[in-house]
Formats: C-alpha cells, structure tokens, sequence
C-alpha cells in the first residue's frame, strides 16, 4: 500500500467560535498530517488545545498586532524543519497572514489574503500584496517545492462563484484580484482542486445570508495550489463542503 499524506486547510472563522461548532471533533476524527487553519482570530494561549498536544501536533501560529484579527496557524505531525512567519515586508507582516513551515521535501505556506473590502476600498494594498506574496513563493521554490493554500479572497474563474457576472467588480472577484491568480498559474503553480474536479457549483466560502449555503450560493475562495514540479505527488484535492463549523468549508489534498 502507498503511504499518504492528508493535508487540510480551513478558514475556521475565529478558532475560539469554531470549538462550539465542531471544530475538535472534526481534527479528532480526520486527523490529517498537517492542518492549515486561517482567521484564527486568537493568540494560542487564549484556547485550550491541549487535545491537540495529545493527538501530537506540533503547532505553529502567527497573530496579527491587533487582537482578535486574521491569524494563521499550522498544525503538523512531524515537527517542520524550519518555521518563517511573514514575508519579511514590514508593512505586510502585522497582520498575521502568512506562516511557511519547512519539511524534508517541501515548503508548506498557509496565507490567508487580504479582501479587498466593499467598494475595492483596499485593492490597490491587495495587488501590492499579491505581487510580495507571488515573489515570495517563486523565490522560496527555487531551493525546495512549494504549496501554498489558505483563503485567497478570490473566485478565479467565473465557474467558482454562482453568481459572476452580478460581482464582476466586487471584492473577491475583480479582474485585478483575478489576473492576480492569473500570475500564480503563470508561475508554475497549479490549482489542485481543478486538476480534479471540472465542473460548477464547488465552493468554499457561503454568507450566511439568504440561506446561502443550503441554497449552494457560494464562492471557491480556499485553494491548494502546488508548484509544478512537485506534483507528481499530488493524489487527489477536495472540497469538503459537507463539514460546518464556519463561513469556509475545510479543503484537503492528498500526497503521495
């Protein structure tokens, strides 16, 4: 039998919020290799995983400045090699958005991207964003193969929103944010998810407005985007849009 390894990545939408809604019971049950959660909304000494500890995760965070907002953390059953927290750009690196954790054959990134807000009032900061972090990930490929997942903040195409011609100009689905993700693939990462799965109506990401997601009104905002020559590894990518517990749903690939 070939060995795999299940890695998950899930916008959990404050992690204090999510152990009401299933989170704990969820890890216990898929206990993945690694698992990239996004939006943590928390310092790790203001939740109790000693579960996790337990289940023998070694974890990782990176918190933004201001308390309760963003944050990233990677949780792994082999204790990285090497942790980076930011992209080493003063001025992208307090809000906690980035975390990479080194491994014998890969760099692992877990980002969780800026929105642009209503109106685009921050899209002009996220194309600034998106151009550091594309750099940040060619140069880290260049010396081991790089995946990245996390919320990107972005339907890429018009098959990963219901609805895309009524947000053509809204955030999350601007021609800038998409030609944004347009410069991912044409540096050499593929979008897993797609390698896989061809058709509409797989998405990540539902308001919890209008009875989106029982209505499947929803956007694929969560990726896993693995660099080209690491994908011969690459078994299989999912959506796991039956799990709740938040806003996102969990997103999984499976190496070889």
């Amino acid at each position: 039998m070939i060995e795999t390894l299940k890695l998950i990545s899930w916008n959990v939408n404050g992690i204090r919020a999510s152990m009401d809604k299933g989170f704990r019971e969820f890890v216990e049950s898929e206990q993945p290799d690694v698992l990239c959660l996004q939006e943590t909304k928390a310092e790790p000494e203001q939740v109790d995983l000693s579960w996790a500890d337990e289940l023998g995760y070694h974890q990782v965070w990176n918190t933004a400045t201001k308390r309760g907002y963003s944050g990233v953390s990677t949780w792994s059953r082999v204790e990285p090699l090497k942790v980076t927290k930011g992209l080493s750009i003063e001025e992208h690196d307090n809000e906690g958005r980035v975390l990479t954790t080194t491994f014998d054959d890969f760099h692992l990134v877990n980002v969780y991207t800026p929105n642009s807000q209503r109106g685009l009032a921050r899209l002009d900061y996220r194309m600034q964003w998106d151009e550091a972090f594309l750099d940040y990930v060619k140069k880290l490929n260049r010396r081991k193969p790089v995946l990245f997942c996390g919320d990107v903040n972005c339907a890429h195409k018009e098959i990963d929103l219901a609805n895309p011609k009524a947000n053509r100009k809204n955030a999350g689905f601007s021609d800038q944010e998409r030609a944004g993700l347009d410069a991912v693939t044409e540096a050499g990462f593929i979008d897993s998810f797609r390698q896989f799965h061809d058709g509409p109506g797989h998405y990540s990401w539902w308001t919890y407005r209008s009875d989106a997601r029982a209505r499947n009104i929803g956007w694929r905002l969560d990726y896993f985007w693995v660099a080209k020559n690491f994908w011969d590894r690459v078994a299989d990518a999912r959506i796991r849009c039956e799990i709740h517990g938040s806003d996102h749903c969990p997103v999984e690939l499976t190496l070889t």
